[in-house]
């Protein structure tokens, strides 16, 4: 247990500096796992604890300090940050959400927290994507794969094939159960993306089936040739999945961003694009298609399938890859 002194101590028992508190008591609420989505808090929550510290902040380093008026204020001031332009609507209401999540945490109860995120900023995420997805171009990606090769950093090449290559998130293609999905690809053409899914829709209630092209194939081939011995997946037998993210990802990452891809992410979207595209036999409406004008069945049933394609439960969240209807 992280929780170091009484609960009714500084921080709520969890040290004293407010930096090392909310991380600590974000770690023993999900029980030592979860570590994609604690990392994730964390970082927020040091956004949070920034502000605290600053002159625009409370300077405050005691989450029992922490009050509704605190709350109001930060919010006010992401709400001005977005104004600016320097923030996106979205990122300012996660940063809410985990500050939320972690006083949570620290307290122990449900008390002191903004109710709703997206009220206390006066700002609605639009959900539909506004920006041509990244890595659309192949041979923009088979350079970033080069590149990451070129400095042995084969796995981090495979998870960028199997991303682009099937729409999976990062986790899906870290944790994809390569012999399984090459034994469908061969006996099926096509296989279920069921490892490392998100919102439990994995397993037989959820099938994720993907019609297998020459892409995933030889994406497949390559993510079997570098997966560590002794491993189904990206994962080494003594490694963890948090060490692929600190070994492998985060030094990944300054080489996608040197050819212009801001993240992992992006091929999802890159993905589903080109996928409305196979379907409709027209660009998707980020890429200045018409079809969802021309032909309203056609461009629901393509969403459709993308949702499903991508392991989501509803169609509208495809815009958030592919754009809107208008």
């Amino acid at each position: 247990m992280a929780l170091v002194g009484r609960r009714d101590g500084r921080n709520f028992g969890y040290g004293r500096q407010l930096s090392y508190a909310g991380p600590q008591a974000l770690k023993d609420m999900f029980g030592g796992g979860h570590y994609g989505t604690v990392k994730t808090h964390c970082d927020r929550w040091q956004a949070f604890v920034k502000w605290c510290r600053s002159e625009q902040g409370p300077s405050i380093n005691d989450a029992r300090q922490i009050d509704r008026k605190v709350l109001a204020d930060y919010a006010a001031y992401l709400r001005d940050v977005v104004g600016r332009g320097e923030l996106a609507v979205s990122t300012a209401q996660n940063r809410l959400s985990s500050v939320n999540r972690t006083l949570a945490a620290l307290r122990g109860d449900q008390y002191m927290k903004l109710p709703s995120p997206s009220k206390a900023l006066g700002m609605q995420r639009s959900g539909v994507r506004q920006s041509v997805p990244q890595g659309q171009d192949r041979e923009q990606v088979m350079q970033i794969v080069d590149a990451l090769c070129s400095q042995h950093q084969l796995r981090a090449a495979a998870i960028v094939m199997l991303a682009r290559a099937t729409g999976m998130r990062m986790r899906e293609a870290i944790l994809a159960d390569l012999p399984r999905l090459s034994r469908e690809a061969e006996a099926c053409g096509k296989i279920n993306i069921q490892d490392g899914t998100k919102g439990g829709r994995g397993g037989a209630s959820a099938p994720r089936w993907i019609e297998v092209d020459n892409h995933i194939r030889h994406a497949l081939r390559f993510a079997t040739l570098v997966s560590p011995t002794g491993s189904r997946n990206m994962i080494a037998p003594h490694e963890s999945y948090l060490g692929v993210l600190q070994e492998v990802i985060r030094p990944a990452r300054d080489i996608l961003h040197d050819h212009d891809l801001k993240g992992f992410h992006e091929l999802r979207a890159a993905y589903a694009c080109e996928r409305y595209e196979q379907i409709t036999h027209h660009p998707a409406p980020i890429n200045d298609g018409q079809c969802c004008q021309e032909d309203q069945r056609l461009d629901r049933e393509a969403r459709r399938q993308i949702s499903n394609e991508l392991g989501h439960g509803r169609i509208d969240v495809v815009a958030t890859y592919i754009g809107g209807r208008s």
